[in-house]
């Protein structure tokens, strides 16, 4: 609503220009990594893999309730992230991600979205483990399309989510530790890091 409020009128804005940023860059985040993947993915794999496989649960409980569990303290970071303004954008560019250009709420926004991919791979993990688990006990050609499609959808997350987690890594290390992996004054590559974001 803020977002579409702040386009009325384009010489007048209803926030600053900062905290339209902010809001932009949350709004990326939630959209991606706290409905997307968990919801549509986690939640309605939750749901829908047990009475498409005929099964009792999923093979994993305990990783599905960790996987459950993570979200919360990464919400509490990207909560963190707003009041500290982390107005990079979702796609998290250098120079903008950069010590230089952003504040440190950028770090606690890291520090969510590594706590976000862990809680999917978690749930990509034990989807795999319950499908694989389930196509041996019964003919491949008995299942429905959705549970392949969650199949190929955990093996792509499960492929994709540890290189972000690497260039997101490498980023927090250039932010606090001195290292000039996207610094280009250093020999880095700021484009590096969008390879490393589109591949997700």
């Amino acid at each position: 609503f803020l977002i579409r409020l702040n386009y009325l009128d384009p010489y007048y804005n209803v926030v600053s220009p900062e905290v339209y940023n902010y809001v932009i860059t949350n709004h990326g985040i939630v959209m991606i990594f706290f409905f997307l993947m968990p919801v549509l993915i986690g939640g309605f794999g939750n749901y829908l893999l047990p009475l498409l496989l005929g099964l009792p649960d999923l093979n994993l409980p305990r990783l599905n309730a960790l996987s459950a569990w993570l979200l919360l303290p990464s919400a509490l970071f990207l909560g963190m992230s707003m009041i500290g303004g982390a107005g990079v954008g979702w796609t998290f560019y250098p120079p903008l991600s950069g010590g230089d250009y952003s504040s440190w709420g950028v770090n606690f926004l890291m520090l969510s979205l590594h706590l976000a991919g862990i809680s999917s791979i978690f749930s990509s993990l034990n989807f795999i483990s319950t499908i694989l688990g389930a196509m041996c006990d019964y003919t491949v050609a008995r299942y429905s399309i959705i549970v392949w499609s969650y199949l190929f959808t955990s093996v792509l997350l499960l492929a994709s989510l540890p290189v972000l987690a690497a260039g997101i890594t490498m980023l927090l290390f250039d932010r606090n530790f001195g290292s000039s992996f996207f610094d280009p004054l250093g020999g880095g590559d700021p484009v590096l890091f969008q390879h490393l974001f589109w591949f997700f």
